[in-house]
């Protein structure tokens, strides 16, 4: 075990029953996903979501369900880095009408209805998360996506409380190395999902109360080490410093080996397509990512805004186990980000 923090074995409330402190019992992390996120009060400043993401080859798709109190929106977006075409659909509403997320994540169906844009998503007693979305293009193509990120028996999740205050707290749980299958279709091109077994599902679940000022590092990835193991990494920084907490791990066959240290990141914002290397102090872990494509958005609305530069590309290098086996890999499918957000 490599890491300092406190491992929750139970079911637990995320709040007290005010909805607005910190439970104690919560402080931690687990392997799977056993906290139920019953804040309440504070309105403005609560921020849940339910963020997923398939990449399979070239083909790469993501969308979310978010209610962040003033606001509510929900998305698919999609790029084939074969041509680097891109399309989605999203939608929003004030107030976040017509956009909650559930206390326990994956407890019960989501459905978002839009102008040309509808989205399904559900969980199974098995824990595999399906997804059905259909969406016109901006071109007036048609579009659907038909798919399953399974939950393989045994496999595990990082779950763990980033606590800044008593009042101010975030649970995230990331879920990485999740097969996915399907297909999707936008138009007349038609894509299979995992039909060579390479493809990935990503899920991160938040729930929380943010600062208004905040700046995270996120990352993971999915693939074959050099030994046949499964691989799956999951990296964060900058936004957890100084709380004790980390969200980083690393899964071999679906067992979580989680780390405690904050990681070393070096890369360039205003050159994000160089690699991004990922180092861990303590040995754990040495990675760079060499993207393939990057995904920049900017959102200024002077109270809020939103910068990130989101790259997808490869991951090589190496990840060391809680078992002290050392893992090589030299083409993961992945990604790494920075963003900058008041919000």
């Amino acid at each position: 075990m490599t890491t300092h923090e406190r491992e929750i074995t139970e079911p637990v409330l995320l709040a007290l029953p005010d909805g607005r402190h910190l439970n104690p019992n919560a402080r931690g992390w687990s392997r799977t996903l056993l906290q139920t996120a019953n804040q309440r009060g504070t309105w403005g400043r609560k921020k849940r979501w339910d963020y997923w993401s398939i990449q399979a080859g070239d083909l790469i798709i993501s969308g979310v369900v978010a209610h962040l109190d003033f606001f509510g929106t929900s998305d698919i977006w999609w790029i084939d880095l074969g041509d680097e075409r891109t399309g989605g659909r999203g939608v929003g509403a004030a107030k976040g009408t017509g956009f909650e997320v559930p206390d326990l994540a994956g407890s019960q169906p989501i459905a978002i209805r839009g102008k040309n844009y509808s989205f399904d998503m559900r969980d199974d007693e098995a824990g595999n998360t399906y997804f059905d979305v259909v969406w016109t293009e901006e071109n007036g193509e048609p579009g659907e996506l038909h798919a399953v990120i399974e939950m393989p028996s045994g496999h595990e999740t990082l779950n763990v409380v980033i606590p800044w205050s008593e009042t101010v707290f975030q649970f995230t749980s990331k879920h990485q190395a999740r097969p996915a299958r399907g297909e999707m279709r936008v138009g007349d091109r038609h894509w299979l999902i995992g039909a060579d077994d390479n493809a990935w599902g990503i899920i991160d679940i938040g729930r929380g109360r943010w600062p208004y000022d905040t700046t995270w590092n996120w990352g993971g990835g999915a693939g074959r080490a050099e030994n046949g193991s499964v691989i799956g990494v999951q990296i964060g920084a900058k936004w957890t410093e100084g709380t004790g907490a980390t969200e980083n791990g690393i899964f071999v066959d679906g067992r979580l080996s989680k780390i405690g240290r904050e990681l070393e990141w070096m890369y360039e914002w205003n050159n994000p397509m160089q690699p991004w290397r990922v180092v861990d102090p303590g040995g754990q872990l040495d990675i760079t990512l060499v993207p393939r494509y990057d995904k920049y958005s900017k959102i200024d609305a002077k109270v809020m805004m939103r910068e990130t530069h989101q790259v997808f590309g490869l991951w090589h290098g190496w990840v060391k186990d809680d078992n002290g086996q050392t893992h090589e890999f030299h083409h993961l499918q992945g990604f790494a980000e920075e963003c900058r957000a008041r919000w």
